[in-house]
């Protein structure tokens, strides 16, 4: 009789976990160094515990992740039946997974959150104040990338972040010189990302020329993995 009702405890405590994979459909095709995203699949963990739900999200990107393998799924499912077996340590079984255990980690804060859709309660949650943004500025041909930057700047935005890379290298600083003909780096923040475009021989050239349009900031100048080359551009590079 204990044994059957302690049985009976253990499945009442037990986190059942799933997961759906949902694609998302991009209002406009939006360029990076990588190509053209038209779509994005994700994956949604599902954890639910007696009546309560907790949501995270698998935030995998195709061709950028380090996690973007085949196996993708198969290890996913594994995964949900680790949870379901309270295996343990799952962080360091997983740590090649980092878009699965990022998800993880946000469906146990859904699921011991009093409202499994916020997660961290505050005045922004509740409507009650803002988070500044930048402005970002989709990989395209020049024309298209222009546009985005009126846009942006009419709509008030004072952080511009582009996406560089993709199109002819001095277009690209068109762009820039024509952002900062009008507006100074004290009206305007300029931030770039290259999403990788940039080869270890080269970065620093281009580094040191961007530079001249006064930018915050870029990210991920070269591809991943290049460790070595990186430290030398972290220590080099005249933009942060």
């Amino acid at each position: 009789m204990k044994l059957a009702l302690a049985k009976i405890v253990f499945l009442w405590l037990m986190i059942k976990a799933d997961f759906l994979k949902y694609t998302l459909a991009f209002k406009k095709p939006s360029g990076t160094s990588r190509g053209i995203l038209r779509t994005k699949d994700t994956y949604i963990l599902i954890l639910q515990e007696n009546n309560k739900i907790g949501i995270g999200e698998c935030a995998l990107f195709k061709g950028l992740s380090s996690d973007d393998l085949p196996e993708y799924e198969q290890v996913l499912t594994q995964f949900c039946r680790d949870i379901q077996e309270a295996q343990k340590d799952l962080t360091e079984k997983y740590k090649a997974f980092p878009s699965i255990i990022f998800g993880y980690e946000q469906a146990i804060l859904s699921l011991k959150a009093q409202d499994s859709f916020v997660l961290f309660p505050s005045d922004f949650t509740k409507g009650k104040v803002h988070i500044p943004i930048n402005g970002l500025i989709w990989m395209g041909d020049k024309t298209f990338m222009m546009q985005q930057i009126i846009e942006k700047i009419e709509a008030g935005f004072d952080t511009i972040k582009l996406k560089i890379g993709a199109i002819n290298f001095e277009s690209e600083l068109a762009l820039l010189s024509f952002i900062r003909k009008e507006f100074s780096k004290n009206d305007i923040t300029l931030r770039v990302d290259a999403n990788g475009a940039f080869t270890p021989k080269t970065a620093l050239e281009k580094l040191n020329r961007l530079s001249g349009y006064d930018i915050h900031s870029i990210e991920q100048p070269i591809r991943q993995g290049q460790w070595q080359d990186m430290a030398n551009l972290c220590a080099q590079s005249p933009i942060p």
